[in-house]
This record gives structure tokens, sequence and C-alpha cells, in this order.
């Protein structure tokens, strides 16, 4: 009978032992706090990017809209020429377009220099000659005069495409604030 309680002892000790063995060691688990605010500063954060991006693209839009409804009146292109430029001696040659054209707007002579409302130096050479190549001194042309700034005037109007692109940058905002809602609704439910 000893022998038999010894025997039902041991075999106990090696279960548990067996079992101690067995058992994973527990796992980290990020505490839900932690996930909420991670969520809620991420989503929020896609939110911002987003909207800031999407007003980018609308103001870009409606500068180039806005110029559409400039007066049209003929021009004469006076000179054009390409022009190269260092800003430093490591930095890259860039090239601008000098085109000057006269326009009459209301009885009054002016002369213009701009061929679209925003522009700067490229470092592209061939879209530069493309746009001297399209406005030849001594040609007639047509110009979009400012009527606020009848000294503000300009050959080609900007392209519409920031409207066509404003649906990216807005999944960002849609995303980032099914993040937070998804934050809000998690953080308020009981464990």
């Amino acid at each position: 009978m000893r022998d038999s309680v010894m025997l039902c002892d041991r075999s106990a000790m090696n279960s548990t032992a067996a079992q101690e063995s067995i058992t994973p060691e527990p796992t980290f688990a990020p505490s839900p706090r932690g996930s909420f605010a991670f969520k809620s500063l991420l989503g929020a954060f896609l939110v911002i990017i987003g909207a800031l991006a999407t007003g980018a693209l609308w103001i870009a839009y409606q500068r180039a809209l806005e110029t559409r409804s400039w007066t049209e009146v003929p021009c004469v292109i006076v000179a054009s020429q390409l022009l190269t430029e260092r800003e430093s001696p490591n930095s890259p040659i860039s090239f601008r377009a000098d085109v000057r054209y006269r326009y009459r707007f209301k009885e009054e002579s002016h002369t213009g220099t701009r061929i679209l409302r925003s522009e700067g130096p490229s470092t592209d050479r061939s879209k530069v000659e493309k746009l001297i190549a399209a406005h030849p001194a001594g040609s007639s042309s047509r110009c979009y005069v400012n009527p606020a700034h009848s000294d503000f005037a300009i050959l080609e109007h900007a392209s519409l495409a920031p409207l066509y692109s404003i649906w990216f940058p807005l999944l960002f905002v849609v995303g980032g604030a099914g993040m937070v809602i998804s934050a809000i609704k998690t953080g308020f439910k009981k464990p």
C-alpha cells in the first residue's frame, strides 16, 4: 500500500511538473488605452495631412479657374528668349523663358512678361524651349488680363488637373476619420 501511495504521489508530481513546463509564457498585449491613443493620434494625423493636401489642390484649382474669367485681349510678342541661371556654383543650371508682349486694356498700353500665372525656372531645357517656340518674337497672340489689375496678364491658362487629383488626399481624410471613430468606439466598450 505504501508503494501504491508513493506511486500516486510521484505520478501527481510528474503531471504537475509537465503542466508547468508546457504552460506558455505570458505574451505582451498592448493596453486598450495605448491602442486607443495610438489609433486616435494616427487617424488625426492622417486627417490633418489629407486636409492640408486637399486644401492645396483646391486652391490651385481655384486659381487656375479664376484666370478663365479674365478678359481676353490681342497682344504682340516683342521678345522671346531662353535665359540660363545658376543660383550657386553647386546648383544645377536652370532655364527660364523670357517672353515679353504688349497689349492694350481699357485704352492703356501695357507690357506683360508672364506665360502662366505661377512660373519659375526649370532644369528641363526642352520644356522651356517649347514655351519659347509657342510664343516666337513678332507673332500675334491672345493674352488674358486680370480686370482688377490691368498690369497683370498671362498668355496661357494653368491646368485644371488639381481638381481631378483631389480624390487622393480625400482618401487620407476619410481613412483617418475612420480610424478615429473606430478608436473612440473601441475605447468606450466595456472589457
